[in-house]
């Protein structure tokens, strides 16, 4: 099985994942804002199950087809970055908004709700990247069944991702109102997100170039 530290080092690059605004935090937050924490919480029940079509993928051996293919996982790299610098300019650029900045939307049932919390999540790039890039660096055959360690880093992904989701849902509308009373720290959040993003995909393009 993989070893307390190694768990602990994923947990830590999940955490650091779940903190970087993508689609999910994005939708989270606008739910919770305009439909309440009710609403914030029945979504992030859909996000969490579209987690699960990740790990699934991956304990299924779609990150070993990428690995066994030196070309393969160059192009998911520069595809990942491009993705990450992406999310960058439109954090920093003229006119961008903040993912805590309230944003209108229509109430929905709680069916709709847990079905579009489930499509942003299974549909979200930033996920997939992490589960074919990051993922894969800490499954070790020498530690045991590959299927079972998959489905540990997994769970531990989810777990973590469904803590933080959860309390961004439950005071997205404090955090949103704190924002409003303090719009100078607006451009702060935006820019240092972007900082962060930017980071994020210069460290990915500095990996080592993976061997068969």
């Amino acid at each position: 099985m993989i070893t307390a530290h190694d768990l602990l080092i994923f947990a830590a690059a999940s955490l650091l994942l779940v903190l970087t605004p993508g689609p999910n935090m994005i939708y989270l937050i606008s739910r919770s804002i305009c439909q309440g924490r009710k609403a914030g919480v029945i979504s992030l029940v859909g996000v969490v199950a579209g987690f699960f079509v990740h790990l699934f993928a991956a304990a299924a051996g779609l990150t070993a087809v990428f690995l066994a293919v030196p070309m393969a996982y160059e192009a998911l790299k520069w595809a990942g970055a491009l993705y990450l610098l992406w999310m960058a300019w439109q954090a920093v650029k003229p006119g961008a908004r903040s993912p805590f900045e309230a944003q209108q939307l229509a109430p929905d049932s709680s069916r709709k709700l847990m079905l579009m919390g489930f499509l942003t999540s299974a549909l979200n790039p930033k996920i997939a990247v992490f589960y074919l890039s990051v993922f894969p660096q800490f499954i070790d055959p020498a530690h045991g069944s590959i299927f079972f360690q998959s489905i540990a880093l997994g769970l531990t992904q989810i777990s973590v991702s469904f803590t933080v989701n959860l309390l961004i849902a439950l005071f997205a509308a404090g955090i949103a109102s704190w924002f409003v009373n303090n719009p100078a720290w607006l451009a702060v959040q935006r820019y240092f997100m972007g900082f962060v993003l930017a980071a994020l995909a210069v460290r990915l393009l500095s990996e080592p170039k993976r061997m068969v």
